[in-house]
């Protein structure tokens, strides 16, 4: 992953006129009496258009971009509308633990709170598994956020941005006499954000959009990209290899699956119980791990919910489930009422929150299977009954 997040384009614009020696050389070529030109001369011919096309819009104040092929840009362009819809039942427990956030206008949102930049657009999720209480839950969901947008790091290097807002929040709780820090909460986040400065002026209002998940605990981020299920974090559990590993490195024990015989977790936000002293290394960790990827028009919508989703249902059987349903009515909160459904009647035994994120207004389209090709053989009594009629013929 990139140690840090490079906000300004990619395209290159061009300044200024172009090398008269490409005009001369075209005054040199005889050009041909019908057909096409020369491959040469065609190439050279188009980057002289190109080249003029540029001037002109300088002379007339309009940006001109070069870079991908237009089908590779449009392919990485998004219009700048996110929609969600979320869905939270306590489940069988009698206490509901979890706290989810849905920003769908990053800006608006932040304009309205905090003076903190933003790249424009952006969208923002969480959702946050408790334990122990609510305490930490809320608290995580009600500050994480300011933490990201404040950290010295934002915009310009994103995942230090996120990694340090985790470890701030986690400290701020602490010190929060106000609250019970015994409690805790698996944290789970989506940062999306527009890329491109030039995009929006030259390209009709669509961005290059990047996404960003931040995870510590057991909740999920499934990416549904053409009905197939990508997974965009991994559960920390005590009996993940490179969590036991790390576990035991740092001189923890896993009973039973349990860290420490007392938490189904390998990272957690909270539960001071069971860490020393701020800054120091312990086996129950704050620190998030983060995925990154650049959407395309592939990439359909993500799918974020707590372990009592996943505990009963697989990522692609979700995003199979979320496929079907945005078809049908293209409303994602409807999307994520139906994948709470389906988790209790699978008997689902937690709280359950799941929130669906859509990147584009439009349904996802209708995927066509190409039919298989029927190839023709021969059976094994083909050849000897060829055989015997062209004796008889003889």
């Amino acid at each position: 992953m990139a140690a840090s997040m490079d906000f300004s384009s990619p395209f290159t614009l061009l300044e200024g006129g172009y090398n008269n020696n490409v005009s001369e050389n075209l005054e040199n070529l005889k050009q041909p009496t019908n057909g096409k030109p020369p491959c040469h001369l065609r190439q050279s011919m188009d980057s002289v258009r190109l080249l003029n096309a540029a001037d002109l819009a300088l002379n007339v104040g309009v940006g001109v971009v070069i870079g991908n092929s237009p089908d590779e840009e449009e392919s990485e362009l998004f219009p700048a509308v996110f929609r969600s819809g979320s869905c939270a039942e306590g489940g069988p427990k009698q206490y509901m633990e979890d706290e989810h956030v849905c920003i769908d206008n990053l800006v608006d949102h932040l304009s309205a709170t905090t003076s903190a930049n933003c790249p424009s657009p952006g969208a923002f999720y969480g959702v946050f598994d408790g334990h122990g209480g609510t305490d930490a839950a809320s608290f995580v969901k009600n500050n994480i956020l300011r933490f990201i947008v404040e950290d010295s790091h934002f915009p310009n290097c994103v995942e230090k941005a996120i990694k340090s807002a985790f470890l701030k929040a986690d400290y701020a709780f602490a010190d929060d006499s106000a609250l019970d820090i015994s409690s805790g909460t698996t944290a789970l986040t989506a940062l999306i954000f527009g890329r491109d400065a030039y995009v929006q002026t030259c390209l009709s209002g669509k961005f290059r959009m990047t996404l960003v998940v931040a995870n510590a605990g057991d909740c999920r981020a499934v990416l549904g990209r053409r009905g197939r299920a990508i997974e965009m974090s991994k559960d920390h559990k005590p009996n993940c290899t490179s969590e036991r590993l790390r576990i035991e490195k740092l001189g923890g024990v896993i009973y039973d699956g349990y860290l420490n015989g007392q938490l189904s977790v390998a990272r957690a936000l909270g539960d001071w119980h069971m860490k020393g002293p701020k800054g120091s290394a312990c086996p129950l960790s704050a620190e998030p791990e983060l995925q990154e990827t650049n959407l395309t028009e592939d990439d359909e919508f993500l799918i974020m919910g707590c372990d009592g989703l996943w505990d009963v249902m697989s990522s692609q059987c979700a995003v199979t489930i979320a496929r079907k349903e945005l078809m049908l009515h293209n409303d994602p909160e409807r999307c994520s009422r139906a994948l709470v459904r389906e988790a209790l009647r699978h008997n689902a035994c937690d709280n359950l929150t799941v929130i669906v994120i859509c990147f584009s207004p439009d349904p996802p389209h209708h995927i066509a299977i190409p039919q298989p090709r029927v190839q023709r053989s021969i059976s094994a009594e083909g050849p000897n009954l060829l055989k015997g009629v062209l004796d008889s013929n003889s």
